[in-house]
Protein backbone atom coordinates (compact mmCIF):
# COMPACT_ATOMS: atom_id res chain seq x y z
CA UNK A 1 0.00 0.00 0.00
CA UNK A 2 2.81 2.55 1.22
CA UNK A 3 4.45 1.55 -1.82
CA UNK A 4 2.28 1.91 -4.48
CA UNK A 5 1.43 5.37 -2.65
CA UNK A 6 4.91 6.57 -2.85
CA UNK A 7 4.94 5.34 -6.66
CA UNK A 8 2.25 7.34 -7.26
CA UNK A 9 3.56 10.53 -5.74
CA UNK A 10 6.86 10.20 -7.47
CA UNK A 11 4.91 10.11 -10.87
CA UNK A 12 2.68 13.39 -9.83
CA UNK A 13 5.26 15.47 -7.77
CA UNK A 14 8.29 14.15 -8.97
CA UNK A 15 9.08 13.82 -4.83
CA UNK A 16 8.34 11.74 -1.43
CA UNK A 17 5.06 12.73 0.76
CA UNK A 18 6.27 15.69 3.02
CA UNK A 19 5.47 14.38 7.11
CA UNK A 20 5.57 17.67 9.58
CA UNK A 21 5.85 16.87 13.35
CA UNK A 22 5.28 18.97 15.41
CA UNK A 23 5.64 17.99 19.59
CA UNK A 24 7.46 20.20 22.18
CA UNK A 25 9.36 16.41 23.70
CA UNK A 26 11.93 15.45 21.58
CA UNK A 27 11.31 12.18 22.51
CA UNK A 28 8.11 12.05 20.95
CA UNK A 29 9.28 13.16 17.61
CA UNK A 30 11.78 10.46 17.22
CA UNK A 31 9.66 7.52 17.95
CA UNK A 32 7.48 9.31 14.97
CA UNK A 33 10.88 9.61 12.82
CA UNK A 34 11.59 6.32 12.81
CA UNK A 35 8.32 5.51 12.07
CA UNK A 36 8.27 6.93 8.86
CA UNK A 37 11.65 8.01 7.85
CA UNK A 38 11.86 5.71 5.10
CA UNK A 39 8.63 6.37 3.47
CA UNK A 40 8.56 10.37 3.65
CA UNK A 41 10.71 13.60 4.19
CA UNK A 42 10.50 14.23 7.44
CA UNK A 43 10.17 17.85 8.76
CA UNK A 44 9.91 18.81 12.76
CA UNK A 45 9.78 21.46 14.97
CA UNK A 46 9.64 21.22 18.73
CA UNK A 47 7.18 24.72 19.17
CA UNK A 48 4.24 25.68 17.83
CA UNK A 49 6.00 29.08 16.86
CA UNK A 50 8.33 26.69 14.51
CA UNK A 51 5.45 24.28 13.43
CA UNK A 52 3.84 27.46 11.88
CA UNK A 53 7.23 28.75 10.27
CA UNK A 54 8.01 25.65 8.94
CA UNK A 55 4.56 24.86 7.35
CA UNK A 56 4.61 27.86 5.27
CA UNK A 57 8.05 27.07 4.30
CA UNK A 58 8.01 23.78 3.42
CA UNK A 59 4.44 23.08 2.73
CA UNK A 60 3.96 19.81 4.05
CA UNK A 61 1.53 16.93 3.11
CA UNK A 62 0.09 16.30 6.43
CA UNK A 63 1.18 17.42 10.14
CA UNK A 64 1.14 15.62 12.65
CA UNK A 65 0.44 18.49 15.78
CA UNK A 66 0.51 18.28 19.70
CA UNK A 67 -2.08 19.74 21.81
CA UNK A 68 0.28 20.89 24.85
CA UNK A 69 3.22 22.67 23.69
CA UNK A 70 4.57 25.63 25.53
CA UNK A 71 4.41 28.57 23.30
CA UNK A 72 1.32 28.10 20.92
CA UNK A 73 -0.64 24.75 21.49
CA UNK A 74 -1.51 22.58 18.78
CA UNK A 75 -5.37 24.44 18.88
CA UNK A 76 -3.67 27.74 18.50
CA UNK A 77 -1.15 26.25 15.41
CA UNK A 78 -4.30 24.62 13.33
CA UNK A 79 -6.51 27.96 13.62
CA UNK A 80 -2.89 29.75 12.01
CA UNK A 81 -2.44 27.32 9.38
CA UNK A 82 -6.41 27.14 8.49
CA UNK A 83 -6.46 30.78 8.03
CA UNK A 84 -3.69 30.73 6.04
CA UNK A 85 -4.14 30.04 2.04
CA UNK A 86 -1.06 28.71 1.72
CA UNK A 87 -1.91 26.25 4.52
CA UNK A 88 -5.21 25.78 4.76
CA UNK A 89 -5.56 22.65 2.74
CA UNK A 90 -2.58 20.81 4.44
CA UNK A 91 -4.37 17.98 6.51
CA UNK A 92 -3.74 17.74 10.38
CA UNK A 93 -3.56 14.82 12.77
CA UNK A 94 -3.67 15.66 16.76
CA UNK A 95 -1.50 13.61 18.86
CA UNK A 96 -1.98 14.35 21.85
CA UNK A 97 -2.30 12.46 25.64
CA UNK A 98 -5.72 14.36 26.45
CA UNK A 99 -8.20 11.45 25.13
CA UNK A 100 -11.80 13.14 26.24
CA UNK A 101 -14.50 13.21 23.98
CA UNK A 102 -14.89 17.14 23.96
CA UNK A 103 -11.16 17.36 23.26
CA UNK A 104 -11.74 15.12 20.34
CA UNK A 105 -14.69 17.43 19.32
CA UNK A 106 -12.59 20.58 19.69
CA UNK A 107 -9.85 18.90 17.14
CA UNK A 108 -12.74 18.15 14.66
CA UNK A 109 -14.13 21.70 15.24
CA UNK A 110 -11.00 23.20 14.29
CA UNK A 111 -10.27 21.44 11.17
CA UNK A 112 -8.25 18.31 12.16
CA UNK A 113 -8.64 15.41 9.60
CA UNK A 114 -7.88 12.68 12.91
CA UNK A 115 -7.20 12.30 16.72
CA UNK A 116 -4.66 10.09 18.04
CA UNK A 117 -3.80 9.81 21.37
CA UNK A 118 -0.62 9.04 23.24
CA UNK A 119 1.17 6.75 23.93
CA UNK A 120 0.73 5.94 19.65
CA UNK A 121 -0.17 2.51 18.69
CA UNK A 122 2.48 2.61 15.67
CA UNK A 123 0.54 0.37 13.44
CA UNK A 124 -2.71 2.14 14.02
CA UNK A 125 -0.69 5.38 13.24
CA UNK A 126 1.08 4.51 10.42
CA UNK A 127 -2.58 3.01 8.78
CA UNK A 128 -4.23 6.85 9.76
CA UNK A 129 -1.01 8.26 7.84
CA UNK A 130 -0.94 6.47 4.92
CA UNK A 131 -5.31 7.00 4.85
CA UNK A 132 -4.39 10.27 5.14
CA UNK A 133 -1.96 10.95 2.65
CA UNK A 134 -3.62 8.92 -0.19
CA UNK A 135 -6.55 11.36 0.66
CA UNK A 136 -4.06 14.28 0.01
CA UNK A 137 -3.05 12.86 -2.74
CA UNK A 138 -6.18 11.89 -4.97
CA UNK A 139 -7.19 15.55 -3.75
CA UNK A 140 -3.67 17.17 -5.22
CA UNK A 141 -4.42 15.31 -8.33
CA UNK A 142 -8.29 16.57 -8.38
CA UNK A 143 -6.78 20.22 -8.05
CA UNK A 144 -3.78 19.99 -10.11
CA UNK A 145 -6.42 19.02 -12.99
CA UNK A 146 -8.42 21.95 -12.13
CA UNK A 147 -5.91 24.48 -12.10
CA UNK A 148 -4.09 23.84 -15.62
CA UNK A 149 -5.26 25.44 -18.63
CA UNK A 150 -7.33 22.90 -20.53
CA UNK A 151 -5.69 24.22 -24.17
CA UNK A 152 -1.97 24.83 -23.60
CA UNK A 153 -1.90 22.58 -20.44
CA UNK A 154 0.61 25.05 -18.41
CA UNK A 155 -1.27 26.17 -14.67
CA UNK A 156 -4.33 28.56 -15.63
CA UNK A 157 -4.73 31.87 -14.28
CA UNK A 158 -6.16 30.76 -10.77
CA UNK A 159 -2.78 28.68 -10.12
CA UNK A 160 -0.90 32.10 -11.40
CA UNK A 161 -2.09 33.83 -8.56
CA UNK A 162 -1.63 31.49 -5.60
CA UNK A 163 1.83 30.46 -7.43
CA UNK A 164 2.56 34.18 -7.25
CA UNK A 165 1.31 34.58 -3.72
CA UNK A 166 3.46 31.64 -2.53
CA UNK A 167 6.69 32.67 -4.19
CA UNK A 168 6.26 36.01 -3.25
CA UNK A 169 6.11 34.65 0.72
CA UNK A 170 9.11 32.49 -0.07
CA UNK A 171 11.16 35.07 -1.35
CA UNK A 172 10.23 37.43 1.23
CA UNK A 173 10.72 35.25 4.03
CA UNK A 174 14.68 34.94 2.40
CA UNK A 175 14.91 38.61 1.60
CA UNK A 176 15.58 36.72 -2.18
CA UNK A 177 14.37 38.50 -5.52
CA UNK A 178 11.04 37.19 -7.15
CA UNK A 179 10.96 37.78 -10.96
CA UNK A 180 8.41 38.16 -13.54
CA UNK A 181 8.11 37.66 -17.24
CA UNK A 182 5.46 38.62 -18.91
CA UNK A 183 4.73 37.15 -22.22
CA UNK A 184 2.71 38.24 -25.35
CA UNK A 185 2.33 36.75 -29.04
CA UNK A 186 2.74 39.31 -31.54
CA UNK A 187 -0.27 40.13 -33.45
CA UNK A 188 -1.75 36.94 -32.98
CA UNK A 189 -5.53 38.52 -33.54
CA UNK A 190 -4.09 39.05 -36.95
CA UNK A 191 -2.97 35.34 -36.81
CA UNK A 192 -6.39 34.01 -36.21
CA UNK A 193 -8.02 36.06 -38.74
CA UNK A 194 -5.28 34.62 -41.36
CA UNK A 195 -4.94 30.83 -40.62
CA UNK A 196 -8.48 30.03 -38.47
CA UNK A 197 -8.65 29.59 -34.38
CA UNK A 198 -7.98 26.15 -35.39
CA UNK A 199 -4.49 27.07 -36.08
CA UNK A 200 -4.60 29.36 -33.46
CA UNK A 201 -5.18 26.87 -31.04
CA UNK A 202 -1.92 24.68 -32.52
CA UNK A 203 0.32 28.01 -32.26
CA UNK A 204 -0.43 28.86 -28.34
CA UNK A 205 0.22 25.00 -27.61
CA UNK A 206 3.64 25.43 -29.06
CA UNK A 207 4.29 28.82 -27.67
CA UNK A 208 3.54 27.46 -23.87
CA UNK A 209 5.65 24.70 -24.98
CA UNK A 210 8.36 26.23 -25.80
CA UNK A 211 8.28 28.88 -22.93
CA UNK A 212 8.43 25.83 -20.50
CA UNK A 213 11.35 24.16 -22.19
CA UNK A 214 12.97 27.90 -21.90
CA UNK A 215 12.99 27.39 -18.10
CA UNK A 216 16.18 25.57 -16.00
CA UNK A 217 14.80 24.96 -12.94
CA UNK A 218 12.09 23.01 -11.33
CA UNK A 219 10.28 25.86 -9.26
CA UNK A 220 10.38 28.06 -12.19
CA UNK A 221 6.68 28.17 -14.13
CA UNK A 222 4.75 29.46 -16.78
CA UNK A 223 1.04 30.04 -16.80
CA UNK A 224 -1.70 31.18 -19.06
CA UNK A 225 -2.78 34.68 -18.28
CA UNK A 226 -5.05 35.51 -20.57
CA UNK A 227 -6.14 34.62 -24.88
CA UNK A 228 -2.49 34.81 -26.33
CA UNK A 229 -0.41 36.46 -22.94
CA UNK A 230 1.70 34.24 -21.01
CA UNK A 231 3.01 34.73 -17.28
CA UNK A 232 6.17 33.09 -16.07
CA UNK A 233 7.49 33.21 -12.29
CA UNK A 234 10.97 32.93 -11.27
CA UNK A 235 11.78 32.77 -7.89
CA UNK A 236 15.63 34.10 -6.88
CA UNK A 237 16.08 35.72 -9.82
CA UNK A 238 17.47 38.86 -9.95
CA UNK A 239 16.89 41.27 -13.00
CA UNK A 240 19.47 40.47 -14.65
CA UNK A 241 19.01 36.65 -14.56
CA UNK A 242 15.40 37.15 -15.50
CA UNK A 243 16.74 38.83 -18.66
CA UNK A 244 18.40 35.88 -20.00
CA UNK A 245 15.66 33.85 -19.57
CA UNK A 246 13.43 36.69 -21.56
CA UNK A 247 15.79 36.35 -24.62
CA UNK A 248 16.34 32.49 -24.47
CA UNK A 249 12.20 32.05 -24.93
CA UNK A 250 11.99 34.95 -27.76
CA UNK A 251 14.61 32.54 -29.65
CA UNK A 252 12.96 29.25 -28.63
CA UNK A 253 9.90 30.76 -29.96
CA UNK A 254 11.49 32.10 -33.45
CA UNK A 255 12.57 28.74 -33.97
CA UNK A 256 9.62 27.51 -33.68
CA UNK A 257 9.09 28.86 -37.44
CA UNK A 258 5.35 29.21 -37.14
CA UNK A 259 4.56 31.51 -40.55
CA UNK A 260 2.77 34.58 -39.76
CA UNK A 261 2.77 36.55 -42.74
CA UNK A 262 0.25 39.00 -41.62
CA UNK A 263 2.63 39.96 -38.81
CA UNK A 264 4.20 43.55 -39.38
CA UNK A 265 8.13 42.69 -37.56
CA UNK A 266 8.78 38.95 -39.13
CA UNK A 267 7.47 36.31 -41.19
CA UNK A 268 7.10 34.01 -38.61
CA UNK A 269 4.94 34.12 -34.97
CA UNK A 270 7.26 36.31 -32.11
CA UNK A 271 6.78 37.30 -28.78
CA UNK A 272 7.22 40.45 -26.93
CA UNK A 273 8.32 40.56 -23.21
CA UNK A 274 8.07 42.73 -19.93
CA UNK A 275 10.69 41.66 -17.34
CA UNK A 276 10.46 43.07 -13.66
CA UNK A 277 12.31 41.43 -10.48
CA UNK A 278 11.54 43.14 -6.77
CA UNK A 279 13.34 41.92 -3.60
CA UNK A 280 9.84 40.69 -1.91
CA UNK A 281 11.08 42.14 1.69
CA UNK A 282 11.61 45.80 0.27
CA UNK A 283 8.92 48.33 2.44
CA UNK A 284 6.18 49.23 0.29
CA UNK A 285 6.64 45.86 -2.30
CA UNK A 286 3.83 43.88 -3.25
CA UNK A 287 2.77 41.60 -5.62
CA UNK A 288 0.50 44.21 -6.97
CA UNK A 289 3.87 46.19 -7.98
CA UNK A 290 5.86 43.41 -9.55
CA UNK A 291 2.98 42.62 -11.66
CA UNK A 292 2.41 46.14 -12.78
CA UNK A 293 6.28 46.63 -12.94
CA UNK A 294 5.93 43.50 -15.63
CA UNK A 295 3.16 44.98 -17.06
CA UNK A 296 4.35 48.15 -18.02
CA UNK A 297 7.55 46.61 -19.44
CA UNK A 298 5.87 44.49 -22.00
CA UNK A 299 3.91 47.66 -22.78
CA UNK A 300 7.27 48.94 -23.52
CA UNK A 301 8.29 46.23 -25.21
CA UNK A 302 5.62 46.37 -27.75
CA UNK A 303 5.74 50.34 -27.89
CA UNK A 304 9.64 49.62 -29.07
CA UNK A 305 8.05 47.14 -32.29
CA UNK A 306 7.52 44.08 -30.48
CA UNK A 307 9.52 41.34 -30.77
CA UNK A 308 11.51 41.98 -28.14
CA UNK A 309 12.51 42.40 -24.18
CA UNK A 310 12.09 45.01 -22.07
CA UNK A 311 13.20 45.55 -18.48
CA UNK A 312 11.81 47.12 -15.51
CA UNK A 313 14.05 49.48 -13.91
CA UNK A 314 15.95 47.56 -11.10
CA UNK A 315 13.87 47.31 -7.48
Amino acid sequence: MMEELLQKWLMHANRRPKLLIADDQPVNIRVLYELFRHECDVFMATSGAQAVQVAQTELPDLILLDVVMDDLDGHEVCRLLKSDPLTADVPVIFITAQDREDDEVKAFGLGAVDFLSKPINPVVTKARVRTHLTLKLQGDLLRANALLDGLTGVANRRKFDEDLLADWRHCAREAAPLALLMVDVDYFKRYNDQYGHQAGDACLKSVAKALVESLRRPYDKVARYGGEEFACLLPKTDLAGAHLIAQRMLEQVRALGIEHLPSCIDANVTISVGVASMLASREGASTATLLKAADDALYEAKRAGRARVACAPSA
